[in-house]
């Protein structure tokens, strides 16, 4: 029988599916938004309803994890982030993922987050040789990943995962429809200062000369840019998204109502609410490295998961 392995990853924002074959293949690759992390940032606590909307999407992935016969104990590994992180009742909600899925998830750290981000965002993507810097931005949190490009391969210099992420800016400054000019500011302060405290403590950051984006906000910005009829992240692979292109999204989504904001072409109506505190971190990362362009990744921290469970065993 094939061997297929999957990984779960369950979200502040979204709860996401990947199963490949032993030769890689993508045989399932799948995105919910469940909003696990609603109101996490001020209360710590996984409200019932989210984590009922979470189990309800987990319980759909365990039939297609069956119809492949993934092995749930040694060929599926299931991972929460962010909000689980925050979260002083996550054992409530490990329980009821167990019953949905077959099996607890696992928290992982900031750091290890972006490790498998990183390892998974440079699948199949050509990012040319010296300093590079992953940015991944989450519903929660953003992983920032120095990496170089030597002539033994890629090599992941220094992580640090920002307690900032589309849901969480929205939370916290974006309450206005559209927001105001001062919430923006504000959440792009916020975003800068945790940015600027990661430089501080990996200085060599700086060196970055590319920038490489995964995760939803970044490949929706690029959906928006080129006006995708229907979303299909995996058409924007390896597109080159220009500051110029992200400054002008961020200005027209951000001064839009949601209702109006909802139109765009490219943009998945589950994100509309919190893609512009997305776009906020986005943006602070480029004025702060005054980047020229970021190249788009459509792969993320389950392809990353899936590459090291097909080197087990």
């Amino acid at each position: 029988m094939t061997r297929h392995v999957a990984a779960i990853d369950i979200g502040t924002n979204s709860t996401n599916l990947l199963v490949r074959s032993a030769d890689g293949s993508v045989l399932e690759r799948h995105v919910n938004i469940t909003r696990l992390g609603r109101g996490v940032d001020t209360s710590r606590r996984l409200a019932a309803d989210a984590i009922e909307r979470t189990c309800e999407v987990l319980r759909q992935y365990s039939d297609l994890l069956s119809r492949h016969d993934v092995d749930v104990a040694r060929d599926l590994r299931v991972v929460t982030t962010s909000a689980a992180r925050d979260a002083i009742n996550r054992d409530e909600f490990f329980t009821s993922v167990r019953d949905a899925i077959g099996r607890a998830p696992e928290v992982v750290s900031g750091d290890d987050e972006g490790r498998l981000a990183h390892r998974g965002a440079l699948t199949d993507l050509d990012i040319g040789s010296g300093w590079h810097l992953l940015v991944d931005i989450g519903g929660g949190s953003t992983e920032l990943v120095l990496g170089e490009s030597t002539p033994n391969g890629v090599v992941m210099r220094a992580v640090r995962s920002l307690d900032v992420g589309a849901v969480r800016l929205t939370e916290r400054h974006l309450q206005g429809d559209p927001p105001r000019p001062e919430e923006l500011t504000n959440a792009i302060g916020d975003a800068y200062d945790l940015i600027d405290d990661a430089l501080r403590e990996v200085p060599d950051m700086q060196l970055a000369s590319r920038l490489v984006g995964s995760a939803g906000t970044i490949v929706t910005t690029a959906a928006v840019e080129v006006g995708q009829r229907e979303f299909d992240p995996s058409a924007l692979h390896g597109f080159v998204l220009e500051r110029s292109a992200v400054e002008d999204v961020f200005r027209t989504l951000a001064t839009e109502s949601v209702a109006d904001r909802v139109h765009n072409p490219g943009l998945p109506a589950d994100r509309a609410d919190v893609i512009v505190g997305g776009l906020c971190v986005l943006v602070a990362v480029m004025r702060r490295w005054d980047a020229r362009n970021i190249l788009v990744s459509a792969h993320n921290i389950m392809d990353g998961i899936c590459a090291e469970l097909l080197e087990t065993p």
